[in-house]
């Protein structure tokens, strides 16, 4: 809308009704004379402030704030939505109730308004079980019973994206997530490693049943969700054995005809890290994962940092074999028996030198590739030096600690 008797008022400013987000722009104002010169230009940045609400993820519910104290018609219609490649209906008010029929189904039993909201004025909006995947702005819209809009409001909600650490070595790790109870039956679940590339399935639940045969190999045999995750809408997932392979993003999907639900995790494992100074009798490189793997898998052991990488041990057919490796490891090496039993592949390995220090890494598949497991170990040893102290006699000490002490021994 512009002022009448624009050329005697020489006020040519713009009124933009119900000013949103998406209007914060840089708008320009040009007049021209009839042979379409230039005679005046200007540029006004319009900034839109929206109110910012930011919650953590795992909180029971969030509310959008939208408060008025304008007189509403008891007949108006309170909308409220969001824009995700379209426009979305999150909730609906009219006719003195909630009409929920047309209510996108990402938003389906989580949505709720105040009572009297149109005599109150209060028209926020309650949103059960927030994720990351509602982080949008959002948009009130009343609308007069004709259809033309009294109020409008936004609201910019920022779910904070759910990050979980643990170290290498622990049991097991729970990736949360939790939403509305008693989803359908006909829900299907889906768990998947969407980062680092390519995306794999981690965990699916389908028609009333899991699917282990739809997991990728690297999680076979290594994940769980609750029994009734449907009915309590708990549909956390349990990793067992994490190593720094697991380290990535998780999304978990579940979808119906009538519901849909998303959420993702960011899961970092932190490497196992091993110190221990020469001389030690043995030193103990920890791997455990899930017991009963296939009789036909191979375990091998490698130091990889520094290069060359080199074979530490190897454990194939049912057995070791010595022969695959470096001389270096000869004898030194040992690996409990009925490890592929237990799922312990720890190694021992004794007499650790100064020169043992590096990156090792052990791989395990079968022939039939039914399994993948995989983890890393940082070994560093504290090599030891001999000094003549003013006696004559030799003492030991760890050559990465304190410097000090051996200069001033040099300078007598």
């Amino acid at each position: 809308m512009m002022r009448k008797n624009l050329l005697i008022a020489v006020d040519l400013s713009l009124t933009l009704k119900y000013p949103t987000n998406r209007d914060a722009l840089t708008y320009t104002c040009t007049v021209y004379d009839r042979e379409e010169n230039i005679l005046k230009k200007k540029q006004v940045k319009l900034y839109v402030r929206v109110p910012l609400v930011e919650v953590e993820q795992g909180v029971e519910s969030v509310q959008l704030p939208c408060k008025t104290k304008l007189h509403l018609p008891k007949d108006s219609k309170v909308e409220w939505t969001c824009i995700y490649i379209r426009t979305t209906k999150v909730h609906e008010y009219e006719n003195g109730s909630d009409q929920l029929e047309e209510q996108d189904h990402f938003y389906g039993d989580r949505t709720k308004m105040n009572k009297d909201l149109l005599k109150t004025g209060d028209l926020s909006l309650t949103l059960k079980h927030p994720t990351d995947g509602d982080t949008e702005v959002y948009t009130c819209t009343v609308y007069s019973r004709e259809g033309n809009i009294l109020l409008k409001r936004e609201a910019r909600l920022r779910v904070n994206v759910c990050q979980v650490e643990v170290e290498e070595g622990a049991e097991s790790v729970q990736l949360p997530f939790k939403t509305t109870e008693n989803l359908p039956e006909d829900a299907e679940v889906e768990w998947w490693r969407y980062e680092p590339e390519p995306p794999k399935t981690v965990h699916k639940y389908q028609t009333g049943f899991d699917q282990p045969d739809a997991r990728d190999q690297l999680f076979r045999e290594r994940n769980e969700m609750r029994d009734d995750s449907l009915k309590t809408g708990d549909l956390s997932l349990t990793l067992k054995h994490p190593t720094d392979r697991d380290t990535g993003k998780y999304i978990c999907r579940v979808e119906s005809k009538r519901i849909k639900r998303k959420k993702t995790v960011l899961l970092k494992v932190i490497n196992c890290v091993l110190e221990e100074e020469e001389g030690a009798e043995s030193v103990w490189l920890p791997f455990k994962t899930t017991g009963n793997l296939p009789e036909d898998a191979t375990v091998v052991w490698r130091r990889i940092e520094p290069v060359p990488s080199v074979l530490v041990h190897v454990y194939e057919n049912g057995s070791d074999q010595p022969e695959e490796q470096h001389e270096v490891y000869r004898d030194r090496t040992k690996m409990n028996e009925d490890l592929l039993k237990t799922g312990d592949l720890s190694l021992t390995l004794k007499h650790p030198t100064e020169r043992d220090s590096g990156e090792y890494i052990c791989n395990v598949c079968s022939k039939e590739k039914s399994i993948s497991r995989k983890t890393t170990v940082l070994l560093k040893v504290k090599g030891r030096v001999q000094v003549q102290d003013q006696t004559g006699d030799i003492r030991n000490r760890s050559s990465s600690i304190d410097p000090t002490p051996l200069m001033a021994d040099q300078s007598v």
